[in-house]
């Protein structure tokens, strides 16, 4: 039986948008095809050998203050580790606060900027206490190689990305790749039409949702590349039936007036 480590960044700081639901989906995903799945929590009691031992990584969003604790234990060996995870494609999903925490910075309305590891050339920014929020639903088509291209030979269309993003801070990037292109909703700034960012095989995004019960095919792709990353060989899933997950999906982006866009359902 094959068997994959899904490694929780901090499940007790940075959780608040219930983006456990992407480690549930990827537990149950696998569960399902007979891959058994464990879940490690990589907190603050974990030490820096556990970090290498996981196959994928979880990241979740967190207000302010929980970043800044994350942040004070998140160095030396431990951010070693993780960037070395990154860096040699372990695969990842990462949501609101993580891709900040990734970044170089973030600089919050309120109080000191939080120095981020830097592996993603970006910074966060909150414009002021008075700014207005990122709130609503988000649709972007994902654009970053190779991932585009992959989910387009897997499923035969343009991958389409359903979520829900609330931030208030702006993310910019630098040299490192948008993971897609907005077509509702803000991104990562409002202004410049990016979505996320995507690294090795990194995946930061504001959608929450959470992210993966609702774009399966991400979780799909998730498991097949760490399985791939870990056994050394070619992987193929077995189709899993997600007709409540198309339904919604279908059913969110008529809501949005976007039902006739050619992609993925």
């Amino acid at each position: 039986m094959m068997e994959l480590t899904i490694g929780w960044l901090y499940p007790n700081l940075m959780s608040t948008y219930g983006d456990r639901g992407n480690v549930i989906c990827l537990q149950r995903r696998c569960q399902w095809r007979g891959i058994q799945a464990k879940i490690l929590p990589l907190d603050r009691q974990t030490d820096a050998e556990q970090f290498k031992q996981v196959d994928i990584i979880v990241g979740g969003g967190a207000q302010d203050r929980q970043q800044e604790i994350v942040m004070r234990d998140l160095k030396g060996e431990k951010a070693k580790a993780l960037k070395a995870k990154i860096e040699t494609g372990t695969p990842g999903v990462f949501t609101c606060g993580s891709p900040q925490l990734l970044g170089h910075y973030y600089e919050p309305a309120l109080g000191q900027k939080i120095e981020g590891l830097g592996l993603l050339d970006l910074v966060s920014k909150h414009p002021g206490i008075d700014a207005k929020r990122c709130i609503g639903n988000v649709v972007f088509e994902i654009t970053a190689s190779p991932l585009a291209e992959d989910l387009k030979t897997s499923l035969g269309t343009q991958p389409l990305v359903i979520g829900f993003e609330n931030h208030g801070g702006r993310t910019y990037l630098n040299n490192v790749a948008a993971l897609g292109k907005v077509i509702k909703g803000y991104g990562n700034n409002g202004e410049d039409g990016t979505e996320g960012a995507f690294y090795r095989n990194a995946i930061a995004t504001y959608s929450h949702g959470p992210l993966l019960p609702k774009n399966p095919f991400l979780a799909d792709w998730l498991i097949k590349t760490s399985l791939q990353q870990k056994y050394q060989q070619e992987i193929s899933l077995t189709k899993l039936e997600d007709n409540l997950a198309v339904a919604a999906r279908k059913a969110m982006l008529q809501r949005l007036d976007l039902s006739n866009i050619n992609a993925t359902i």
